[in-house]
């Protein structure tokens, strides 16, 4: 599909669904409210407000659109959200995700396995994200997941660092009766993963667990992984005004890691390992936790506090770059935050929110010689200390005139700051660096009716560069060495963006019954945009980066039971001012010019569409046909090496509804083959990689045809 045929199409299905007639009266079918966009309550953006009312490009995801899916990575859940690239390295938990560019760079090596960058990831309200920015995706699993919310404006000036996206994961079920299920998921390549989940109520408190094992030997060689999450949370009305919640996660996850392939390797054997990854083992052995507590509080009904605290130790263990590392670190963090809701006159209602937010983590780090087996040796080589501290504040104001148009103004100041010290080459001291940003919002949303809204917003960004970044490693004997980098500056950004979202349902006897769609355009304007380079081994900044683009979601409700979700984004990425130095490349004093290049590792176009036939006959049986497709891209800012473009097509047959096998007794199950065609792909690639006998390493090839079964027995 060429990319005037592909605009044509996302600037023109819009307005062909506006055309339709808006049926007024009756409600949508109540086996569709994942597709509406009346009466969805989003709380990604502080506080719980109607989506169709939010002047920002926001997606929901329901349950029932990710338990009958493959589910071990991110990816599954994110497959049909408009403007985000998901990607899976290794069939895993180890994903790449960037949205509108940001996160790009999070494919590399330099500790890149296992975290992405540049997106806020928020479970049950608690970050993910470290206070540098990076997020590790150990205690994900979405067996648990209740909903999800992606924010895919650039929302600093509500989460602060890192917030060019927001996945905020919701794992907290609700329900007024006990209940217990149990499923098994079997799949090729060795992957078994079993759930089992149970929750009960006493008075005014609902007590839930949920625990999760996964193995997988993987496709590839060396791309093995195992895990196992245990999830538990309390959540009490203590009184009529306040509710408590306690939420506990634990979990031990083990991936090796395959690394990169040139294109001669992976044409002649896409199976194989990166011989160097094959030799040190290359693997993640992570073991965290984090308890959680969290308050809210309504004074009356114009004054509300809440607050949340918490506490994520962790043990990190890696073999990397011929060194074994073991990382102890304990993040710890919370924020409260004050809303006073007033009326200034009958038809102005007014929600003020002032608060902050506070995240720290420390720890120390010791990297020991690697062994021909991959393990620790006896010789200490380094001895240091990490630690990275985001204090963050904020204040929103929004503005309801005469229940149709909303308007926000926000503001927040973030200070980040990195600490280093070196135990053992004591001569680089205690060294320091601070990042600070004030970043404003502006938007405005008018509601034609509860069912349509065009919004518009301008807003900035921050995102300061993370901890493996501002220590880079020494590349030529002549490096200074330096334990926090002086040249780094933070990502400042600046998106402006104009959207519409409605829901449209046909009168009559209309083959279409039920049409959703969410269409957004935006402009963003990069300063300080940070570049992987030789894999990730080091970072450099472009002066000036910018983005154009534009997403479209639409979902379909079709008669006889057959109904359409689709995703589709395009968007032109180029460097606007960006001079490299190649000193690292063996030629002092040379540079070159990237001005008006592609930018690296994100393509202009990718989509995505599945059709499902569940007609009322078939009693929550449904057959399910679904694509995703990723056009060609870059992956190196001279725009010499690129990642051929690809379409993976999947079908689904199983029971999406509960079938009752007794009074309080019922099954669901399904069966997908994904990769349909068998399709050789790549489903990520390193940016900037590195140089190998003159070949670039970079292609991570995705999972070939793969076969997924799941049971899934319930009681309530």
């Amino acid at each position: 599909m060429n990319k005037l045929t592909f605009l044509f199409i996302l600037l023109n299905l819009a307005p062909v669904s506006a055309r339709s007639q808006e049926k007024k009266n009756d409600k949508a079918d109540s086996t569709y409210k994942l597709y509406q966009l009346e009466g969805i309550t989003v709380t990604a953006t502080r506080i719980p407000e109607p989506i169709i009312e939010v002047p920002l490009a926001v997606t929901v995801i329901g349950r029932s659109q990710i338990q009958s899916q493959r589910g071990y990575g991110l990816n599954d859940a994110l497959s049909y959200v408009p403007g985000v690239l998901a990607q899976s390295r290794s069939g895993n938990q180890d994903i790449r995700i960037s949205i509108r560019g940001f996160g790009a760079r999070g494919a590399g090596d330099r500790s890149n396995a296992g975290t992405s960058r540049g997106v806020r990831v928020l479970m049950d309200g608690i970050p993910e994200t470290e206070p540098d920015g990076r997020t590790s995706f150990d205690m994900v699993d979405l067996n648990a997941v209740q909903n999800m919310e992606v924010v895919r404006s650039n929302a600093s000036a509500i989460w602060g660092n890192a917030g060019g996206g927001v996945v905020s994961i919701s794992t907290v079920p609700y329900f007024e009766k006990p209940y217990a299920n149990a499923s098994a998921k079997l799949g090729s390549f060795g992957l078994q993963e079993y759930f089992f989940q149970a929750g009960t109520v006493v008075g005014e408190t609902r007590f839930y667990a949920n625990y999760t094992t996964t193995s997988f030997d993987g496709w590839r060689v060396n791309s093995a992984s195992e895990r196992d999450i245990v999830n538990l949370g309390i959540v009490s009305s203590v009184s009529d005004a306040t509710t408590l919640g306690v939420h506990l996660v634990g979990t031990r996850n083990v991936f090796h890691i395959p690394g990169p392939l040139n294109k001669t390797q992976y044409d002649s054997s896409a199976k194989q390992a990166n011989p160097t990854y094959l030799t040190r083992f290359e693997r993640r052995n992570n073991k965290t936790g984090r308890i959680g507590v969290t308050l809210e509080h309504q004074i009356n009904d114009d004054h509300g506090i809440s607050a949340m605290a918490y506490i994520n130790p962790k043990y990190l263990q890696r073999s990397e770059r011929n060194t074994y590392r073991d990382f102890t670190r304990y993040h710890v963090g919370g924020n409260v935050m004050y809303r006073h809701g007033w009326s200034l006159f009958s038809s102005v209602r007014n929600v003020t929110l002032i608060g902050m937010d506070e995240a720290y983590q420390d720890g120390a780090i010791l990297f020991y010689s690697l062994t021909a087996d991959g393990g620790r040796g006896d010789i200490l080589k380094d001895n240091k200390r990490e630690g990275a501290n985001s204090f963050g504040s904020f204040i929103q104001n929004e503005t309801n005139f005469d229940e149709n148009i909303s308007v926000i103004l926000g503001l927040r100041y973030d200070v980040v700051k990195y600490y280093n010290e070196n135990f053992i080459n004591t001569q680089l001291g205690h060294q320091t660096k601070s990042f600070t940003g004030l970043t404003p919002k502006a938007g405005i949303s008018y509601r034609f009716t509860e069912k349509h809204s065009v919004y518009a917003n301008v807003g900035g960004g921050v995102e300061a560069p993370a901890g493996n970044e501002t220590d880079p490693a020494g590349t030529l004997p002549s490096d200074t060495a330096y334990a926090v980098n002086p040249l780094l500056k933070p990502i400042r950004s600046l998106t402006t963006e104009i959207g519409t979202k409605q829901i449209l349902e046909i009168s009559g006897e209309s083959f279409f019954q039920l049409i959703t769609y969410d269409a957004a355009f935006y402009w963003i304007q990069v300063k300080n945009d940070i570049i992987p380079y030789k894999g990730g081994r080091f970072y450099f900044t472009a002066g000036k980066t910018q983005r154009i683009g534009a997403e479209l979601g639409v979902n379909l409700k079709l008669d006889h039971g057959l109904s359409i979700q689709s995703a589709a984004s395009y968007s032109a990425n180029r460097y606007v001012n960006y001079t490299v130095d190649s000193v690292h490349y063996g030629r002092p004093g040379q540079s070159a010019d990237y001005k008006d290049n592609k930018v690296a590792g994100v393509p202009d176009v990718f989509y995505s569409s599945s059709l499902r036939y569940a007609p009322e006959r078939m009693k929550g049986g449904f057959i399910e046909l679904g694509f995703q497709g990723v056009g060609k891209y870059f992956v190196d800012d001279a725009n010499s090496v690129q990642v051929p473009a690809y379409a993976v097509f999947n079908a689904t047959i199983g029971i999406d509804k509960p079938v009752r096998i007794a009074d309080h007794l019922f099954v669901r199950a399904f069966f997908s083959i994904n990769n349909l065609m068998d399709k050789k792909y790549a489903g990520s690639a390193f940016v900037n990689p590195d140089i190998v006998d003159g070949k670039p390493v970079y292609l991570e090839p995705g999972l070939p045809r793969n076969f997924v079964f799941s049971m899934t027995v319930g009681w309530n």
